[in-house]
C-alpha cells in the first residue's frame, strides 16, 4: 500500500507514518518543518511542504492520503487557520486527485455552546463557533465532502500520548503549587483519544472501502476528575483538585481574549472560552459508527508513561 501523509512533522501525522511504515507501507512523509528525525517518520522518505503554498506539482502516485496536517492551537489570527486547515487542506485535496482520502478533523465542529452528550456524527458542523479553529476545521470537512473524493472524516476528542502538545500542557499549566485549578464539577464525563487508537483508526480507514464521517475516542468517557487524577499519578504530582464554576468564568475568558486582541498578542493566553468549554461541560461521543462500519476497537484511556510525556 502506497500512503502520503501530511503532517508528518507533527505529533499524529508522525505516529501514523511509524505505524504504516512498521506494517510494510509505502510511506510518502510530508510536513512544515525543513527536517525531521528519520526515526520519527519511520524513516520514511520525507519532504517539507507548506500546504499553504498550494499544491505539489509533482505528487507521487499513492493509494490513499492521510491528511493530518493543520493548525491546531485555539489562538491566533483567523486568515492563518482557514489558510492552512481549509486552503491547505484543498491544496492537498488537488494534489491527490482521486485518491482515496482520510481526513484528520476534530470533535470541535461540535456545537461548542452546549454539552456534547453521546453526539453521533450528524450532529456537525453547525453554524456558530467560539473560534477560528472550530470554524476552519468545519469548512475543511465540507471541502472534503464536497470534493467527490473517496474519502473518509474522522473526528477525534482531546488527543494525548507520547509527543502531546496540547492537553498534557494545558493541564501541567493549571498547577499553582499544589493545586490543580479546573472548571466545572469534576464530574463531567469527556471522551478523550489515545494517539494509539487515532493511529488504529486511521489504518482501518485507509485499509477500509467504507466512506463517511467517524468520532474516534478512548472505548469509553470518564469523569474529569478522574482523568486529572491519572495524569497527576503518573507525573508523580500531588496536588489538590479545584473546581472553579463555569458560568462566571466565562465572561472572564472572554475579557481576557479581548485583551489580548487589543494588544495584538500572538501568545496565546492561558484561559479561553474555547479551552473552558472543551473540558467544563461533557463532552462525549458515540462510537456506534466507527465500531460497526470500520471495524474500530479503542482501548480505554490510560495515561501509563505520561511521566515520560
Amino acid at each position: 500500500m502506497r500512503v502520503a501523509v501530511t503532517g508528518a512533522s507533527g505529533f499524529v501525522g508522525g505516529a501514523v507514518c511509524r505505524e504504516l511504515a512498521a506494517r510494510g507501507a509505502r510511506v510518502h512523509a510530508y510536513g512544515r518543518r525543513e527536517t525531521v528525525d528519520p526515526e520519527h517518520v519511520g524513516k520514511a522518505p520525507y519532504r517539507s511542504w507548506d500546504i499553504r503554498s498550494g499544491p505539489l506539482t509533482d505528487a507521487p502516485r499513492v493509494d490513499v492520503v492521510v491528511h493530518c496536517a493543520g493548525t491546531v492551537t485555539d489562538w491566533g489570527p483567523i486568515g492563518e487557520f482557514f489558510a492552512v486547515n481549509l486552503d491547505g487542506t484543498k491544496s492537498v485535496l488537488a494534489s491527490f486527485p482521486k485518491t482515496r482520502f482520510v481526513h484528520v478533523s476534530t470533535a470541535s465542529v461540535y456545537d461548542p455552546e452546549k454539552p456534547t452528550v453521546m453526539a453521533t456524527e450528524d450532529q456537525a458542523p453547525v453554524k456558530r463557533y467560539v473560534n477560528a479553529y472550530g470554524a476552519s476545521k468545519a469548512a475543511a470537512e465540507r471541502a472534503v465532502m464536497n470534493s467527490g473524493a473517496e474519502s473518509v472524516i474522522l473526528r477525534p476528542h482531546a488527543v494525548y500520548g507520547p509527543g502531546d502538545t496540547t492537553l498534557l500542557p494545558r493541564v501541567l499549566s493549571s498547577l499553582r503549587g499544589a493545586t490543580l485549578v479546573a472548571v466545572g464539577t469534576g464530574r463531567q464525563l469527556v471522551s478523550l483519544t489515545g494517539v494509539g487508537n487515532l493511529v488504529q483508526a486511521c489504518l482501518l480507514a485507509c485499509e477500509s472501502d467504507v466512506t463517511g464521517v467517524y468520532n474516534i475516542t478512548d472505548s469509553e468517557p470518564l469523569e474529569l476528575d478522574a482523568a486529572l487524577a491519572m495524569i497527576l499519578k503518573e507525573r508523580g504530582i500531588r496536588a489538590r483538585r479545584v473546581y472553579l464554576p463555569l458560568k462566571p468564568v466565562l465572561p472572564v475568558a472572554a475579557a481576557v481574549e479581548g485583551a489580548f486582541l487589543l494588544a495584538g498578542s500572538r501568545r496565546p493566553p492561558k484561559l479561553t472560552r474555547y479551552a473552558l468549554g472543551h473540558l467544563a461541560v461533557e463532552r462525549t461521543l458515540d462510537l456506534s459508527a466507527a465500531r460497526r462500519f470500520l471495524g474500530y476497537r479503542p482501548l480505554p484511556t490510560s495515561f501509563a508513561g505520561a511521566s515520560s510525556w
